[in-house]
C-alpha cells in the first residue's frame, strides 16, 4: 500500500500506477505504533474506489482489535464496494508494542489463537445465506443475518500466515491463502530472524500447511511468500533495499539467508528464474514484493501469466 501523506490525489494515483503495471493485489498491514497512520479497512475501501481491477488484501488484521461480527459487516461491505475484490488477511497480533499503546491485554499466544479460530468461524458463518448462530469461549452471536451478502461465493478468500506450527495448522485446515513466514517475537523484529527464514525452516513450515489441510479433508490451501530483500538489476537506481525492518536485519547476517526465500538479489533474468524455481520447490504460487515498486515491476510484468 502507497503511504499515506497530505496529498490523497498522489495516493489514488500510486495505487492506479501499481494497478497499471500488472499488479495482482496491493496489501496493507495494521499497527497501532511506530508512526503507522493507516487504517487497513477504511484504506482498503478508499481503495477499492479508486481502482477497477486490483484485489485488495489487508495482510493482516490484528484479531483482537475488533469484534468480528463488527468486522464481518466491514469486510463484506468492501468486497461489494470492490465488485468482489476482497481479500481477507488475519492474525492472531504479535506486536507488543500495539497492544500496550491500546491498552488490550496481551494473552498468551495460544489464547490469541483460539480467539482467532472462533473469529474465522464466525466470519464463515455470517458470510453464508442464512442467520447465524454461535457460542464460543470467546465470542458468542445469536441467529444473526451477515448483511450485505459478499460478491465472491462462498466468502472472499482467506489468508492466514505465520511461522509457529499452531498458527500455520489453523491456515492449512481454514485458509484459502496461506502466508509462510519467520516466528515474529512480541517485542518486534530481532536479529534471530535471519535463522527463521532459512530454507529448510520454509520446507518445514510447508510441510505443516500441508499435513493439516490434507488431515482436514481438504486441497492444500495456495501458498503466498514475502521477499523482505530486494536488489534487481545492480547497476541500476532500483538497487536499493526496499524499507523493511526486516530487510535491515537480513542485511546485516547475508551467511544466514543466502539462499532464503525471503531475498532476491540478482539481474532481472536471474530472480525471473528465482522466483519459477521457488514455485517449483516450495509449491508457493504468490509473492508479496514489498514496497520498492520500480525495482520489481520489471519481475511482474515478466512472469505475467506464467
Amino acid at each position: 500500500m502507497p503511504i499515506l501523506g497530505p496529498d490523497v490525489g498522489a495516493w489514488k494515483a500510486a495505487l492506479r500506477r501499481i494497478e497499471d503495471l500488472g499488479f495482482s493485489t496491493v496489501a496493507v498491514s495494521e499497527h497501532l505504533t511506530h508512526g503507522w497512520r493507516m487504517e487497513p479497512v477504511a484504506s482498503l475501501a478508499a481503495a477499492a474506489m479508486a481502482t477497477s481491477q486490483l484485489r485488495l488484501l489487508t495482510l493482516v488484521l490484528a484479531n483482537d482489535f475488533r469484534h468480528p461480527v463488527m468486522l464481518h459487516k466491514a469486510l463484506a461491505t468492501i468486497d461489494v464496494l470492490s465488485g468482489g475484490r476482497l481479500e481477507v488477511g488475519l492474525g492472531a497480533g504479535w506486536r507488543r508494542d500495539d497492544y500496550d499503546a491500546a491498552g488490550f491485554d496481551f494473552d498468551a499466544p495460544s489464547v490469541r489463537i483460539d480467539r482467532l479460530a472462533e473469529t474465522v468461524a464466525i466470519l464463515d458463518g455470517l458470510f453464508g445465506p442464512e442467520p447465524f448462530t454461535f457460542e464460543g469461549r470467546h465470542y458468542h452471536v445469536k441467529a444473526l443475518d451477515g448483511l450485505p451478502k459478499p460478491i465472491q461465493r462462498p466468502r472472499p478468500p482467506l489468508f492466514i500466515g505465520g511461522g509457529g506450527s499452531r498458527i500455520l495448522g489453523l491456515a492449512g485446515r481454514c485458509a484459502d491463502i496461506v502466508g509462510i513466514h519467520g516466528r515474529l517475537p512480541p517485542g518486534g523484529v530481532t536479529a534471530e530472524i535471519a535463522a527463521e527464514l532459512a530454507p529448510e525452516r520454509f520446507d518445514e513450515r510447508v510441510a505443516i500447511v500441508r499435513n493439516a489441510a490434507i488431515g482436514a479433508g481438504r486441497p492444500v490451501p495456495e501458498l503466498q511468500a514475502t521477499i523482505y530483500l530486494t536488489r534487481v538489476g545492480r547497476a541500476t537506481a532500483s538497487n536499493a533495499v526496499a524499507p523493511s525492518t526486516f530487510a535491515a536485519v537480513l542485511e546485516a547476517h547475508p551467511g544466514a539467508v543466502a539462499d532464503s526465500p525471503a531475498v532476491l538479489i540478482g539481474s532481472l533474468e536471474q530472480c525471473v528464474e528465482t522466483l519459477l524455481e521457488r514455485r517449483e520447490r516450495y509449491g508457493i504460487s504468490a509473492w508479496h514484493l514489498g514496497a520498492d515498486i520500480d525495482a520489481v515491476a520489471p519481475i511482474v510484468a515478466r512472469l505475467a501469466g506464467r
